[in-house]
């Protein structure tokens, strides 16, 4: 059950990630980075680990972008 929690924080995240990838709307980014952790923290809990990879995958597309972006766009 957490699993598919964690999956779909990590589905939710992926849908504010895709138009953050846009260049002006990197604020997209900041406001998924605290569902991918809760999805993380939920996947660990989790006998499977797949959710927790699929957040893991998100959080890093988003984090590059932020690095890329210098944090602000």
């Amino acid at each position: 059950m957490f699993n598919i929690i964690s999956f779909l924080l990590g589905l939710l995240s992926l849908v504010l990630v895709i138009p953050g990838l846009i260049p002006g709307l990197g604020i997209a980014n900041w406001i998924a980075l605290p569902f991918i952790a809760v999805g993380i923290l939920i996947g660990q809990i989790s006998s499977s680990n797949s959710g927790r990879n699929f957040c893991f995958v998100v959080g890093l597309i988003a984090v590059v972008r932020l690095m890329l972006g210098g944090g602000l766009l």
